[in-house]
This record gives C-alpha cells, structure tokens and sequence, in this order.
C-alpha cells in the first residue's frame, strides 16, 4: 500500500491522471522510467520529476476510394490533443487507429517507420478504403 504525507497525496491526487497514463505506458513497455519492482511512491516521484506530457497527433486522409459512409475525404485532417478531438472521424476508422494515434501522442517509437513521427493507417472497411497519415507534432 502506497504511504504518502497529506501534501504529496493532494499532488497525487492532481496528477493521478498523468501518472495513470505513464504507468499503463511503463506496463506495455513504452516508458523506459518506471520498474514495477519498484515501490509506488518512487514510481510517482520518479514520474513527476521525469514528466511526459503528450504530443499533439493530426490525422490527415490521404487517399478514399469508392464511398465512404462518413463522406471522409483526401485533405481532411482531425487533431487529438491530451484533451479531445477536434475534427469529425468515422467511429470505424477510429476504433481502428486510437491505439497508434495513442502510442504517438505519448512518445512511442516503431522501429519499421522511415520516420519516426509519421505512420499510416487504413478504415478497415475494404470495399471503400480510407488511407488516413498520422502525423505527430513536435510541438506540444
């Protein structure tokens, strides 16, 4: 069980949802900062002094053939932030992309990209493919 002073424990509580974020990360291995041998107060610590905040992801169509449902065409662009999204997406191609656009905005690295803050991803509908480019943005 975490022992935390009533001080770090209102920080705690402010930040448990970035903390939450770079420990699910640290589990799946995209955080190299965070041992799950060690106790949960150095992970927190350790975590505010080494902070990740997220990379803004824009997602642009690149190509569509036949007809989309959603009406997605080439040039259209939908922005993920920390907070929201701000464009309008088709929930099938979402569902299909979040956890790349996820991995990118929290500093993932694929080996396999030519470019590290550029990747690509299809709508998984078949008949009327939508290729979306996701791009990360340096700035934050």
């Amino acid at each position: 069980m975490c022992q935390f002073d009533e001080l770090e424990m209102r920080r705690f509580c402010f930040d448990r949802r970035e903390f939450c974020k770079a420990f699910s990360f640290a589990v799946m291995g995209f955080l190299p900062f965070v041992s799950l041998n060690e106790p949960c107060e150095k992970l927190y610590l350790k975590f505010r002094k080494e902070k990740k905040m997220a990379y803004v992801v824009e997602i642009n169509v690149i190509s569509q053939k036949g007809t989309c449902a959603l009406g997605h065409k080439i040039g259209d662009s939908i922005r993920f932030t920390e907070t929201g999204v701000d464009g309008r997406i088709c929930i099938h191609a979402l569902y299909s992309i979040l956890p790349k656009v996820f991995a990118m905005m929290y500093g993932a690295q694929f080996p396999w990209l030519e470019n590290p803050d550029r990747s690509t991803s299809a709508c998984p509908d078949a008949y009327n493919p939508v290729v979306f480019e996701i791009i990360r943005k340096k700035d934050k």
